[in-house]
């Protein structure tokens, strides 16, 4: 009798740009985008992974934008922290309508819509199965939301943090403009630091590296790709010491 192959990691955090919401235009919140990501992570609690989320804003309003059309830097910045609790929501919504229990925690105190980030409940809410979305970033202006999932990841006690993109792993080009990029299977920090690609910002990259965090950056919007990448399977990019 052969047993079911079991999952590679039993806790991941899912880093989700606003961009992935906003479907093919990255504006807005698209519902069938967001139907799709919430099948996918419903596929994957399924399997008896615990999975947090953190997401992005950018597909509403981008902090550093604001600021180079004349938004006061800190202003900017917590308006696209208030742009990932709508996501957040419509997530979790999305989540919920499939059958999969989820709560928001959001960095910014707002007690009607989502609870406030308490690490200790976050990882009860794991132990239960629920789903547990990150929202707000960390609470403070200038930190991305990577920095968030970078911070959060260790917090919690993840193994892996997943970078949702649209492209299947990193490059050292970008594979848009150059047909002849190459797609790196693995690489370590440093390498990815020293090349300036574009897996993190620096500080979120730096928390990884301090952390022993390693990330996979893969493709998001091909069907059934997170469960795979949770298998084990060799997709994307990983990013390593």
């Amino acid at each position: 009798m052969t047993t079911a192959k079991k999952p590679k990691f039993s806790r991941i955090l899912l880093k989700l740009s606003g961009e992935a919401l906003g479907g093919d235009n990255g504006v807005g919140i698209c519902p069938t985008a967001v139907r799709h990501m919430a099948g996918q992570i419903r596929e994957v609690r399924e399997l008896g992974v615990q999975v947090v989320v953190v997401v992005g804003g950018g597909n509403i309003f981008r902090g550093l934008s604001g600021s180079e059309h004349g938004i006061e830097r800190a202003t900017g910045d917590y308006m696209g922290m208030l742009a990932t609790i709508i996501n957040a929501l419509a997530l979790q919504d999305a989540l919920e309508k499939l059958g999969s229990p989820t709560r928001v925690q959001s960095a910014i105190a707002m007690s009607q819509v989502a609870e406030p980030f308490i690490r200790r409940r976050a990882v009860r809410h794991l132990e239960k199965g629920r789903v547990v979305i990150f929202g707000g970033g960390t609470g403070n202006p200038f930190f991305s939301t990577d920095t968030a999932a970078a911070l959060r990841a260790n917090e919690i006690g993840a193994e892996v943090i997943l970078k949702a993109t649209k492209v299947d792993g990193v490059y050292d080009s970008d594979p848009k403009k150059n047909p002849k990029a190459k797609r790196f299977s693995q690489i370590t920090y440093l390498d990815a630091l020293q090349r300036q690609l574009k897996v993190m910002d620096s500080t979120a990259f730096s928390l990884c590296m301090d952390n022993k965090m390693p990330i996979i950056v893969f493709d998001f919007f091909k069907p059934h790709n997170l469960r795979r990448v949770v298998m084990g399977e060799k997709v994307g990019t990983r990013v390593t010491g």
